[in-house]
């Protein structure tokens, strides 16, 4: 520990002698300073033990020693050291009645003993303390790496909280407790979740402190003093670490936790080389499964995910909603290019979510997907994701709750064509296996397609096999489609001369029953055909086509969908 005044009163080479403040004497001392200022507050930082002679003081002055005193405990002075036998032979017992009221302790330095031999004492220890420091330092980076290596983040949150004598958390991008130590500390880790994601909006690296209270201060839990720390390279973090002390650590704590912040970023992050070669074992996996070769899959893949290629899983399709309107506005069965270099998992996952919206996406459900212990399978392309996750599983779930939170975040949602509306589009697959996944992807790709036209965040292809094919038709080349070939009736209604449009959709909401269809427009079955005749007249088709009647009346519903 760093010297304080007590250590100093007991060296025995010093022969200090306390007159005053003898119940402060365990104040550590900083450093040892001489100066014979009137007022020497200005210099001085706090901590420091002043060596006086009173060459410039009017010791004797109670009114003078007073203002003096409160001057120098007000800087933070720890102590005051008066030379005895230079300019007095004793210390004034004004001096020592200012300093026993302002309780400043007062130490009495006898003729022989230099104020230098006080300064190299003082300089020694704390030399001294460094040094234990340091080497309590190494120490603790030694069992840190030794934990690290034999027991994972786990065994080194244990260690790290036993050098703190305190505890330890470990955070995943969510902002999860991925682990804690001791166990009792997970409760008191959770309750910082906002507080690391506020952190996790900081450049890396980035620290804060998250001082005791709340709503029980009395509670030991609320008592401790938490500093956050980022971890990682990135621009945005992936993963934070919580340490919990009593109070400020100290030097050798302090090189504790330096060592566990790089240890556990090297634990949680991969090298960028090993990313880019998971990256592309990823991508040739995916491409396997969708040339039909799942064998071959499994075979490249082996243990790397579990049982995620045997078991029923979906695909999840996501485009940025820029790329989904480049998309719209080349066709329904165009390409957007993809980019020179693509994006590498740990670029995507540390952007932040409002600038790259497939890293936010990539990033929770990898998140989801460590937090079960699931596998998942991410890789971007180019300008979109894709990922194969357990049907059932986490990974679904948090793509599906984090959809569902864009979208209700989003004040006013337009269909995205135009592409007027920034974000995210998703299509999710219905449940499928390693034989069917070509048919997965592309079902995740219909789902996307309905999805950009609704303006939706995302859309469960299942969920379009349950509804109604109506709202696939409120697209603008439909509507167009049907304004033209419905364009000749309008133009002969408009003349007076009869009501062709409502006609034809009497008689093929009623499959061709004359009789039905007169009745429900009011007039006689033979004007219902005389009506029909005309309709075939300026189309130029026949109504017996079923084909004509499918176009005529999706048509009508496009244009009229009440």
């Amino acid at each position: 520990m760093p010297p304080t005044l007590a250590s100093l009163v007991h060296h025995s080479a010093l022969k200090l002698t306390v007159r005053a403040g003898e119940d402060r004497l365990d104040v550590p001392v900083r450093w040892a300073h001489v100066s014979e200022l009137a007022d020497p507050v200005p210099y001085m930082e706090g901590g420091e033990l002043l060596l006086i002679t009173a060459l410039k003081l009017d010791a004797g002055d109670p009114e003078a020693m007073h203002r003096y005193v409160k001057r120098l405990a007000g800087a933070g002075v720890v102590g005051l050291g008066f030379a005895v036998g230079v300019n007095y032979d004793e210390i004034p017992e004004a001096l020592v009645e200012a300093a026993r009221k302002e309780g400043l302790p007062l130490l009495e330095v006898p003729r022989r003993t230099p104020f230098l031999a006080i300064s190299k004492a003082v300089s020694a220890a704390i030399a001294a303390d460094q040094y234990r420091a340091v080497t309590a330092g190494f120490a603790a980076q030694r069992e840190l790496t030794r934990k690290a290596l034999t027991d994972g983040p786990e065994g080194l949150l244990a260690a790290l909280a036993a050098q703190v004598d305190g505890w330890a958390a470990l955070y995943d991008a969510s902002g999860a407790v991925v682990a804690a130590a001791p166990e009792w500390a997970g409760r008191r880790a959770a309750r910082l979740t906002a507080d690391v994601q506020r952190l996790r909006e900081r450049p890396a690296p980035a620290s804060s402190v998250v001082g005791g209270g709340g709503e029980h201060p009395d509670h030991p839990e609320n008592t401790d003093r938490v500093e956050l720390h980022s971890l990682g390279t990135s621009r945005r973090p992936r993963s934070a670490l919580a340490v919990g002390t009593a109070a400020a650590p100290g030097t050798a704590e302090r090189y504790a936790v330096h060592s566990a912040i790089a240890l556990l970023t090297l634990t949680t992050e991969r090298s960028r080389s090993l990313h880019e070669a998971g990256q592309r074992i990823d991508a040739a996996v995916l491409r396997m499964l969708l040339a039909g070769e799942p064998d071959h899959a499994r075979t490249v893949a082996g243990d790397l995910y579990g049982g995620l290629l045997d078991a029923p899983f979906r695909i999840i399709v996501a485009e940025s909603a820029s790329a989904s309107a480049a998309r719209a506005h080349a066709g329904p069965h165009a390409r957007v290019p993809a980019p020179a270099a693509k994006p590498s998992a740990a670029a995507l996952a540390a952007a932040d979510t409002d600038g790259d919206p497939l890293g936010a996406l990539a990033e929770v459900v990898e998140s989801a997907a460590a937090r079960s212990g699931e596998a998942v399978l991410v890789v971007p392309e180019g300008e979109r994701l894709v990922v194969l996750a357990t049907d059932g599983g986490a990974a679904v779930a948090a793509c599906a709750e984090y959809a569902t939170a864009l979208e209700t975040a989003r004040p006013a949602p337009e269909p995205m064509p135009n592409g007027d509306v920034d974000g995210l589009v998703v299509g999710l697959s219905a449940p499928s296996g390693p034989i069917a996944a070509s048919a997965a992807y592309k079902q995740a790709e219909q789902a996307l397609s309905v999805a950009r036209r609704r303006g939706r965040v995302c859309v469960e292809h299942e969920h379009l096999a349950a509804g109604s094919v109506l709202p696939l038709l409120a697209d603008d080349a439909v509507r167009a489609f049907a304004d033209g070939l419905l364009r000749a009736l309008r133009d002969h209604d408009a003349t007076g001369r009869g009501d062709l449009v409502a006609s034809l959709r009497a008689w093929l909401s009623r499959h061709g029953q004359w009789d039905a269809a007169a009745a429900d427009l009011g007039v006689h079955r033979h004007t219902l055909r005389y009506r029909m005749r005309r309709v075939e007249e300026i189309l130029g088709r026949s109504l017996d086509d079923p084909d004509v009647r499918m176009e005529l009346w999706l048509a009508l519903k496009a244009t009229s969908p009440e």
